[in-house]
């Protein structure tokens, strides 16, 4: 393979069978996917698992994540959530025991009259897909979760909807990269940022990936390319001609607290609510922490909003009161990368005359569902790189906003 690099040629430059892109929670399970298929990977990233992941509950709820009009995400969603144990096993017979898994359920909490209107709308919608979703009294809410305010309107149990520990997850999966590393496989982990995307002909940036250049002047040689980075990917030069990568940053704010000796467990169950009409979460961990969240805003500002903060914490106490009781310790706030569709951009890039452009693979685009989308995302990325094409994600494809290249199907 010849790859078209910048002069000079710098003695530092690395060479690959995959580079990924991205050290967030999707771009470190690519990569510990193509390692373990047999592929030496190098992982670009300054600062992996500081981004949304850093940031995210990491709730693992394909049944209570589903909104109106995103029903295609379904299959996908439910899909990966069926991974997440086997995940989760691999990763602890590789000695990473810690990722925060737990199968818990998650009861969905509605707050008055309205709110329970809402989720027995929300509740028939997900009965529509074949999905389960109990009511309970809220006497048999409280019975599960006795610190639960017994003046709720409405509860349901999701059986199925766990969560992980995204930022022990993502800590993990680079140990168990940098590991690999020590083991003879040289830079696994390279912490700098990826600035474009190198082909065989420097003039035709729909020829073959080959390669990419960082910022401190490194050349990467790969045979193939994952652009992993979340709402970075746009901006990357040498992206294929007619691409359009259609990413707005969505910011979310995040509370996290620590739960005094007296009122452990604060819950066991992640819980779900619906507060006057606007959605809040609890997620309990194994630390004695909780997180709640989260907000939704797309004002640009990445800072901690404090109407979000004021605004979570009111809405989680009419959940459950003893959260007044709590210590706050942290708040975070981090863009997730939304796309027009809310669906990822997963897959290969068509070409304008049909073909497909190769040795690139794009994963971005996972706005709130990039923690439960890992094993998914990572799984169909391996199977493209071994030339393996799954038609029923072709939905997903990276090029469907991109109308000069007009995606056909492609064998």
């Amino acid at each position: 393979m010849s790859c078209t690099v910048p002069d000079p040629l710098n003695a530092h430059d690395l060479s690959t069978d995959v580079a990924v892109i991205g050290g967030g929670i999707i771009g470190l399970g690519i990569a510990l996917q193509a390692q373990r298929a047999g592929h030496s990977v190098t992982l670009i990233d300054p600062a992996p698992g500081t981004g949304a992941t850093f940031a995210a509950a990491g709730m693992l709820a394909p049944v209570s994540e589903l909104h109106y009009q995103e029903e295609n995400l379904l299959p996908l969603t439910l899909a990966s959530a069926a991974l997440w144990p086997g995940f989760i096993q691999a990763l602890a017979e590789d000695g990473y025991p810690e990722t925060g898994f737990r199968s818990t359920p998650t009861l969905a909490l509605g707050a008055d009259a309205a709110d329970r209107t809402a989720l027995a709308d929300l509740r028939e919608a997900q009965t529509r897909q074949g999905l389960d979703v109990a009511p309970l009294t809220i006497r048999e809410a409280r019975k599960r979760e006795p610190l639960l305010s017994p003046n709720l309107g409405a509860a349901h149990l999701i059986a199925h909807d766990h969560q992980v520990d995204p930022r022990a997850v993502a800590a993990a999966i680079e140990a168990r990269l940098v590991a690999a590393g020590a083991e003879g496989q040289d830079h696994t982990v390279v912490r700098a940022r990826a600035t474009a995307l190198l082909h065989e002909d420097p003039f035709d940036t729909r020829s073959r990936t080959c390669g990419v250049l960082l910022d401190d002047g490194r050349v990467v040689r790969a045979r193939e390319v994952v652009v992993a980075n979340g709402m970075g990917a746009a901006g990357l030069g040498g992206l294929p001609e007619g691409l359009v990568l259609q990413l707005r940053p969505v910011h979310g704010d995040i509370l996290r607290l620590r739960v005094p000796a007296h009122l452990q467990p604060l819950c066991t169950a992640t819980l779900r609510g619906m507060v006057r009409g606007l959605p809040v979460y609890v997620v309990p961990r194994n630390d004695g922490t909780v997180v709640i969240g989260a907000s939704s805003r797309e004002d640009g500002s990445a800072g901690v909003n404090a109407g979000s903060v004021h605004q979570l914490l009111r809405d989680a106490q009419v959940l459950l009161p003893a959260v007044a009781e709590l210590e706050l310790i942290e708040t975070t706030a981090r863009a997730r990368p939304g796309t027009p569709d809310n669906a990822p951009l997963l897959g290969r890039v068509a070409a304008s005359d049909g073909t497909e452009v190769p040795g690139l693979v794009i994963a971005t685009g996972f706005f709130r569902h990039g923690v439960l989308l890992t094993p998914i995302a990572a799984l169909i990325t391996t199977q493209l790189l071994a030339g393996v094409r799954d038609p029923a994600w072709d939905r997903f494809r990276p090029d469907r906003f991109s109308p000069a290249l007009q995606p056909q199907e492609i064998p």
